[in-house]
């Protein structure tokens, strides 16, 4: 049997996981691989990307920044959580807050390196995400819309770190043959931050009570819930428009099967969100949204990459 030290570390190590969102970590991974072998490199082979050592250092340094990026939000949201998530609170307290920030700067500190390794570009682009979501914790996403456009921004941000890594060599002049890629991976880009950026009015409405206790402007506290149901509706249908360019415009294959069940998921969130003014109710629709994010990154895989690579066989890219 585990003694009452070591039954106290693994509590630490646990509180440490919960902290820096370890089960969201894995799938930030995938989805920018996937991304990389199905959108913004479908001409190569699924093995050879897979096996890029710098690519790996990219898609490495962006989990460790972001895993940063939560123990510092931990940190100042710590008052906040107290009220809105005292389960999880109580559970994050276990890790002290000088081991949190020893952990925050180690794993900015790897993150930048692995990024020098690559290229000075890469260093510079970290170093600068670094301070975003340091700047986003501390002051920013206090403001009412500036914290939730920048959350969503800074969530959508790791994936222009591998764009830039494929097509920081690219010509103008072979701008042209890449119009394709370009406008999918924009549409895409578009898709996810319209639904992240729900998620975050989502949340606002969840953690009301913190928020207030806190001072923290956010649209149900300046105006009221009803403006900012509004204000979610309005976002909900402005996906209609990437997803048009991905479905009608360039076909993406059986991926379509992804965005027609997203906008009949979306109907019905927009239906339940009506109804809600209950943080149980806030929570499970922002749950939907989580899914429906999750979801996507697996339905990666279904588009066709015909589409962004002249004929290419997606067979014949393994």
């Amino acid at each position: 049997m585990l003694s009452r030290q070591h039954k106290l570390l693994v509590m630490k190590i646990v509180s440490l996981f919960s902290v820096v969102r370890g089960y969201n970590i894995p799938i930030i991974v995938l989805a920018q691989y996937l991304s990389a072998i199905f959108i913004l490199a479908p001409e190569k082979r699924a093995l050879d990307i897979l096996l890029d050592f710098n690519l790996f250092l990219i898609v490495f340094s962006s989990a460790i920044t972001i895993a940063s990026g939560y123990i510092i939000n931990n940190f100042y949201d710590s008052k906040k959580d107290l009220i809105n998530r005292p389960n999880k609170s109580m559970l994050d307290r276990l890790v002290s807050q000088k081991t949190k920030l020893s952990v925050y700067f180690t794993l900015n500190f790897m993150a930048v390196l692995m990024a020098f390794i690559v290229s000075w570009r890469a260093f510079l682009f970290f170093s600068a995400y670094i301070f975003l979501i340091w700047f986003y914790s501390h002051k920013i996403k206090k403001y009412v819309v500036v914290g939730n456009l920048t959350a969503a921004f800074l969530a959508v941000l790791p994936f222009f770190a591998i764009l830039l890594y494929f097509y920081n060599k690219i010509s103008f002049e072979e701008i042209e043959n890449h119009r394709s890629q370009f406008v999918v991976i924009s549409s895409h880009a578009m898709f996810l931050f319209l639904l992240l950026l729900i998620r975050e009015m989502i949340k606002d409405l969840e953690n009301l009570k913190g928020d207030l206790a806190n001072n923290y402007q956010t649209i149900p506290i300046l105006y009221n819930e009803t403006v900012s149901k509004q204000i979610i509706t309005i976002l909900t249908f402005l996906t209609i428009f990437p997803v048009y360019i991905l479905i009608s415009i360039y076909d993406v294959g059986y991926m379509d099967i992804y965005f027609y069940i997203c906008f009949i998921a979306l109907l019905f969130f927009l239906l339940y969100l009506w109804k809600s003014n209950s943080k149980e109710q806030y929570l499970l629709l922002h749950n939907v949204l989580k899914f429906l994010i999750v979801s996507g990154v697996f339905c990666i895989v279904l588009i066709n990459p015909s589409v962004l690579w002249h004929g290419k066989s997606l067979l014949s890219r393994f």
